[in-house]
């Protein structure tokens, strides 16, 4: 089972547009949902990113299955311009792109599966910052 179906892209985008689109073809919005899934696993690095995204149903993560579904519409209607309001497409894009990036720089810590050490590997110590005092300057 995918973590995101056709289906479940008609709550951003009609069916007609969908069908226009596509061609009538599952392929093309599966293409689409398969990179916006890629494209948002590579943000989420830091995560299970296997357990979040083989959730099914009501355990996955509603605002992570929205933004995924904002980033599968954008590259889906870059096919074609069939009635869509490319704008409104692209801020949605954009509003979840940086969503991601927040959760990537640990800006915000969304309630997502925690990565978990290799069996046989290194534990995973988690975030480190480093940082400096601020430069001064002597003045005589």
């Amino acid at each position: 089972m995918m973590f995101l179906t056709v289906e479940e892209l008609y709550t951003h985008l009609h069916d007609e547009t969908v069908s226009v689109i596509s061609r009538e073809t599952e392929a093309i919005p599966l293409a689409a949902i398969d990179a916006a899934v890629a494209e948002a696993r590579s943000y989420l690095h830091d995560y299970d990113t296997n357990a979040i995204f083989s959730a099914e149903g009501d355990e996955r993560n509603a605002l992570l299955l929205l933004f995924v579904k904002d980033i599968a519409v954008w590259h889906f209607v870059n096919l074609g311009n069939a009635c869509i309001d490319i704008e409104l497409r692209e801020k949605r894009y954009d509003s979840a792109v940086n969503w991601l990036r927040l959760v990537q720089k640990g800006d915000l810590s969304p309630d997502l599966p925690a990565k978990k050490a290799e069996p046989g590997g290194d534990e995973i110590i988690g975030k480190i910052h480093f940082s400096s005092n601020p430069k001064r300057s002597q003045h005589f």
